[in-house]
This record gives structure tokens, C-alpha cells and sequence, in this order.
């Protein structure tokens, strides 16, 4: 259950948050989402860097919504996964997670010298996210 609600919110911010019936917040967080998505223009860009146009890419994203967003979507996460079930630690279940999201914003920061920026910066994050549900799986 733990796992299904942080692989929600891996998908879609806010979706795990809803899988766990917390409503207002999961609705809050894909508002939140969609509005820093829009503004960042992060979906335009990811799908011109997947079909090769990296440097319309890279000139087509707005910094300054985008670096806001890879420590968002690891919050999000996190909090999906640990509110999903009573009696994981927080402070030491959210370390890989913090992780992920210092990743990402690394990630974003030298976006320009990452072949592939989108798929690398989405790796940064999402690998930490499957280690710490895998590591805190019994939590």
C-alpha cells in the first residue's frame, strides 16, 4: 500500500496523497504541480528533449519555476509514501528522498551539460525514491 501511493505520486504529484484520502492535500499538490508545470513549460521541454531537440530543450524551459520543482516532486513523494502507513521513522526514511531531490536540483542547475537533461535529471530522482521504498520496505 505504501509503495502503490508513492509510485502514484511518481506518476502524478498529488495522486498518492489522493490514493491515501488525503484529499485536500493530494488536490492542493496537482494545482501546485500543474501550475509550476505550466509556467516552468517542464512537459514542452521534456518531450523536445526525448524526441532529440535538446537545445529547444534547454532555451524553451523557465529556470526559474523549473528549479522549484525537483525538490517539490520529492516532497510530494515522500510524503505519499510515509503517510500511507503508521510507524516509519521519519527523520531517517526521508534522508534518501532529500537526496533524490538535491539530485534533481543539481541536475537542473548543470541541465546544460547533461546529454540528455530530462531523462538524466529524472533519474537523479526517481532512483533514491525506488531505493528508500525498497530499504524501508518493513517500516
Amino acid at each position: 500500500m505504501r509503495n502503490i501511493a508513492a509510485l502514484f505520486s511518481l506518476l502524478m504529484p498529488g495522486f498518492g496523497q489522493i490514493y491515501n484520502q488525503q484529499f485536500i492535500k493530494g488536490i492542493s499538490f496537482v494545482i501546485i504541480e500543474h501550475f509550476d508545470n505550466m509556467f516552468g513549460k517542464i512537459n514542452k521541454s521534456i518531450q523536445l528533449d526525448f524526441n532529440g531537440f535538446h537545445h529547444q530543450a534547454l532555451e524553451m524551459i523557465n529556470y526559474n519555476a523549473m528549479l522549484f520543482y525537483p525538490g517539490f516532486y520529492m516532497y510530494v513523494v515522500w510524503d505519499a509514501w510515509y503517510y500511507a502507513k503508521d510507524g516509519a521513522n521519519k527523520t531517517i526514511t526521508a534522508i534518501p528522498f532529500i537526496f533524490g531531490g538535491f539530485l534533481g536540483e543539481l541536475g537542473a542547475i548543470f541541465s546544460t551539460k547533461l546529454p540528455f537533461a530530462s531523462l538524466t535529471v529524472g533519474l537523479f530522482m526517481i532512483i533514491p525514491s525506488i531505493f528508500a521504498m525498497i530499504f524501508f520496505r518493513h517500516q
